[in-house]
């Protein structure tokens, strides 16, 4: 899980900031969403996040490989929880992670549904 969060895009440090801190995580999680357009030209948002924890690094990197450079729609249709599931990483998280995580899905879900 470690090995993941390294892999993470790196957030600039002017984005660890109130706006994009994720609410609801025992550690800082910081979240920015960017909306781009793909080749097709349909909108998609590119996500980039951080943690002060190594570990929460990781299930922010799982996160982002689930959502990003996805359009708002798709993003609606994954189910996340199933995700964690299947990899086995809800038996081996504790409550607060595990509401950790919930926060940072119900975070991305929030900006798919902002409006263009």
């Amino acid at each position: 899980m470690i090995e993941l969060g390294r892999t993470l895009e790196p957030l600039p440090a002017e984005a660890h900031n109130e706006t994009n801190r994720v609410r609801g995580c025992v550690s800082q999680v910081w979240l920015e969403c960017e909306a781009r357009r793909d080749a097709a030209g349909r909108r998609i948002l590119h996500f980039r996040g951080d943690s002060d924890s190594h570990l929460v690094r990781g299930l922010v990197a799982i996160a982002i490989a689930l959502f990003s450079d996805r359009t708002p729609e798709e993003i609606l249709a994954v189910d996340a929880k199933a995700t964690y599931r299947e990899l086995g990483l809800e038996q081996h998280l504790t409550p607060q992670r595990s509401n950790g995580v919930r926060s940072m899905i119900d975070r991305i879900r929030a900006d798919a549904y902002a409006p263009a």
